[in-house]
């Protein structure tokens, strides 16, 4: 079974007289070239959402880290 399908879409002149232009410099179809285009999009958001995931997890550890530290001396022992 096929991993492609087609779409049609409605651009500007200009995007597509450039789509040509770096798609013809690179020695690609058209298509291939919003393929890719669409490819690096995905790929950014994937790493955007993953760069908010990990300040998140990042706040989360810091606030935990606060937390431990308070009650620390409370399971360490003094060695004497």
């Amino acid at each position: 079974m096929s991993q492609t399908a087609k779409l049609t879409v409605t651009v500007p002149r200009n995007l597509i007289s450039l789509a040509d232009q770096i798609a013809n410099e690179k020695g690609i179809s058209r298509s291939k070239l919003v393929s890719y285009c669409l490819q690096e999009l995905a790929e950014k958001r994937m790493i955007a959402e993953m760069e908010e995931g990990y300040k998140a997890m990042a706040g989360e550890l810091r606030e935990f880290a606060s937390l431990t530290s308070e009650i620390e001396h409370e399971v360490i022992l003094e060695r004497e």
